[in-house]
Formats: C-alpha cells, sequence, structure tokens
C-alpha cells in the first residue's frame, strides 16, 4: 500500500492521479429511491384492472352462452311423431290411441235439434229407433267434447253396433231387450241411471229431451269403473282421391218420411259433404251457442233388415235390426260411390266393407257417416 502512494506522488499528470486514487476508494452503498405514485397514476391502474377484469368476465360469459347454444343445436328437442287414429285415420299423437272408445246416444226428434257433439265424433251410426224418428250413436275417441246430446235411451242394434268398438256405452235406460243385451254381452256400461254424476239436465229444454253429458265427466266415470281400453280394429284408411268429376254429388236416404229422411251434398273444395234433414242443413250447436252444419268425410248406407219389435211405452213399435250377417252398402267418397257388401259375422265383431270383388274398402280419414236403410230403393244419388 504504501509503495502504491509513493508512486502516486512521483506520477506528474494531476488527474489521472485523482483518477486512481477514486478506484481505490471503497464503493458506496447506493442510496435507495422510495417508489411512490401519484393519485393520478392510481386511478389509471385501477381502471385498466377493472376494465381488465369485465373483458375477461364478457368472454367467458359469452363463450358459455356460445357452448349451450351449440349443445341445444347438436341435441334436438324431442318432439311428438303423430300417427293415424284407430278410429278416424286422422293423425294423432300416439296416447290418443290408447283412450278408450266411448259411443253415446243421441237423440233426433224435432224437439231434439239441433243436437250438440255429433260433429265431433269420428263414427255415427245412425237408424230409425221408434214411430220413424232417427236416432243416432256417436263413437269418440280422437276428440273429447265437454258438451254431448241430447242423450237418449239404449237400443240392441245400437248396443251391438258399439260392441265392434269394445266402446264404453252411454245412455239413458234403454228398451227392455236393449237393457238385457246389455248384461248379457258384458258391454262397459254408463247408463245415466246409475251413474247420474256424468250427465246433468239442461234447464233450456224439458224432459227427456234435456238430458246432456260430455268429457270429462264421462272419463272420470269410466276410470272409477276400470274402463280405460278398447281392443277393436278400425275401418282401414287411405289418403283423398277425389274424383276429377264426381258421380255422386247428391245423396238422398229415404228413412221415415220428410222429417228424417237424409240428404248430403258434395263439397269438391272440401272432398266431404254436408248433411241435410227435413229439408234444411243438419246443425249442431256447441255449449256457447255457436252452430255449424256437421259435415262428414265418408257416407255409407247399409241395407240392414228392418222388423217389428215389441210396443213401447206410447204403443208404437220399436225398430228390430238384423246387424250380424251381411248385406248391400253404398259407399260415397271422393264425389263417387262404390256398391258393395257389409259384414259383420258376431255382435262383437266389427263392421267390414267389402267392394264387389270381395276387396275390402279403404274409407278416407275423418268422420264417417253410417245410416241403416230398410232396402236398396231407399238410396238414391245424381250427378
Amino acid at each position: 500500500m504504501k509503495k502504491e502512494k509513493r508512486k502516486l506522488r512521483r506520477h506528474p499528470d494531476a488527474s489521472l492521479n485523482a483518477h486512481l486514487q477514486q478506484d481505490l476508494t471503497p464503493p458506496q452503498k447506493p442510496i435507495k429511491k422510495k417508489f411512490r405514485l401519484t393519485l393520478t397514476k392510481k386511478r389509471i391502474i385501477i381502471g385498466i384492472l377493472i376494465f381488465v377484469l369485465l373483458t375477461t368476465a364478457a368472454i367467458f360469459f359469452f363463450l358459455h352462452q356460445n357452448k349451450k347454444t351449440q349443445l341445444s343445436i347438436s341435441k334436438p328437442r324431442a318432439v311428438n311423431l303423430l300417427v293415424p287414429s284407430t278410429l278416424s285415420g286422422l293423425p294423432v299423437t300416439p296416447s290418443v290411441n290408447l283412450r278408450p272408445v266411448t259411443a253415446v246416444m243421441v237423440e233426433n226428434s224435432t224437439d231434439a235439434r239441433p243436437q250438440s257433439g255429433l260433429d265431433q265424433a269420428s263414427v255415427v251410426f245412425e237408424a230409425v229407433a221408434e214411430g220413424g224418428i232417427t236416432r243416432f250413436m256417436a263413437v269418440y275417441q280422437d276428440s273429447l267434447p265437454a258438451y254431448i246430446g241430447p242423450v237418449r235411451s239404449a237400443r240392441p242394434y245400437y248396443v251391438s253396433w258399439a260392441l265392434g268398438f269394445d266402446a264404453n256405452y252411454a245412455h239413458v235406460g234403454g228398451s227392455a231387450e236393449g237393457l238385457n243385451d246389455i248384461q248379457a254381452w258384458g258391454v262397459k256400461d254408463l247408463d245415466q241411471f246409475y251413474n247420474d254424476s256424468a250427465y246433468q239436465r239442461i234447464t233450456s229444454r224439458y224432459a227427456p229431451h234435456n238430458v246432456y253429458t260430455g268429457f270429462p265427466q264421462l272419463t272420470t266415470l269410466e276410470q272409477a269403473k276400470g274402463y280405460t281400453s278398447s281392443n277393436f280394429t278400425g275401418f282401414p284408411r287411405k289418403a283423398d282421391a277425389a274424383a276429377p268429376t264426381p258421380k255422386a254429388s247428391k245423396i238422398d236416404f229415404a228413412l221415415s218420411g220428410s222429417d228424417y229422411d237424409a240428404h248430403f251434398d258434395y263439397l269438391p273444395s272440401a272432398n266431404s259433404y254436408s248433411r241435410s234433414q227435413a229439408g234444411a242443413p243438419h246443425m249442431v250447436v256447441d255449449q256457447n251457442g255457436v252452430q255449424k252444419q256437421i259435415t262428414p268425410k265418408v257416407v255409407i248406407a247399409m241395407v240392414v233388415p228392418l222388423g217389428q219389435g215389441a210396443l213401447d211405452a206410447s204403443n208404437a213399435y220399436y225398430s228390430d235390426y238384423t246387424t250380424v250377417g251381411s248385406g248391400q252398402a253404398f259407399v260415397f267418397q271422393d264425389g263417387s260411390v262404390t256398391l258393395g257388401t257389409w259384414t259383420k259375422t258376431a255382435n262383437n265383431a266389427q263392421i267390414s266393407f267389402t267392394d264387389s270383388s270381395g276387396n275390402v274398402l279403404k274409407l278416407n280419414a275423418g268422420q264417417t257417416w253410417i245410416t241403416a236403410v230398410s232396402d236398396a230403393g231407399s238410396v238414391s244419388y245424381t250427378n
């Protein structure tokens, strides 16, 4: 150390000597300056942080929603596929075909008009009850109207036709033979005499033309009795195929006189038939008083042997139709007519309709109106 000091004293350059002296001076620790943020800088930083957080949240939300959208697109919602109704042939959800079939007796005396619910039946049977007065049996499964009537009494031929559909049978009493057949044939009975809660008497008409029923009252009764399904064969159905030139546009059935004879006019635009009786459109009325004309898609006249049964309380003969067997049939649809045969092999067997070659006739989907006539001469039609 001393030698170095002597050398420095002997160096002629004073500035170099000072530099060397500085290099030999021990290094001093740097003085740390405190870092302080101004209020403005703090606000800027906080703003940046908030912006980053909000942007991140927005990106996350967008990605999450987009993922949900993609999942919903890749997995479409299940839809209820439609199938043909066993009763009407119209498209329905599969659950409709699991319902029981319900047949309701509906009056057609002049005091009973206009009726309610006939337009919503999938199948309607028409025949003379007694004294020339016709009566209907309306058959339901597809639609369940809340207002049906006036409901009247049972007859054995209607009971036989109802059995072909394994139907629950709604009526108000009946002829002695009809009530006996209900018991003997094991019909699923919904007689108003023993099930009054499913029926009501309206005040706008007088008895016996004022008994009405409807769904769900009948459904409640059927469930209580365990009548919850029907095992039957429906009519074979087909798609509409309207004739380019209609061959049977005006149809007449002679039943028992001007008050009850039926008339049908073909409607090309709807490929259906408007029904009239007593020289006027056959109207129905709903619970709100709205009226509409009955317009079936298929009209059938079947020649059924008719005789006299027992006398009723008014000293009129009950009708006595032979329902088991076969006979001539006139099937009107698509503006045309097919001459064929109806066949029913047993009380609980379904009616079938075949053409002149014995082929089963397929019917248009929709309401089928079936009228029993006493002979082929009771049916007439023109272009």
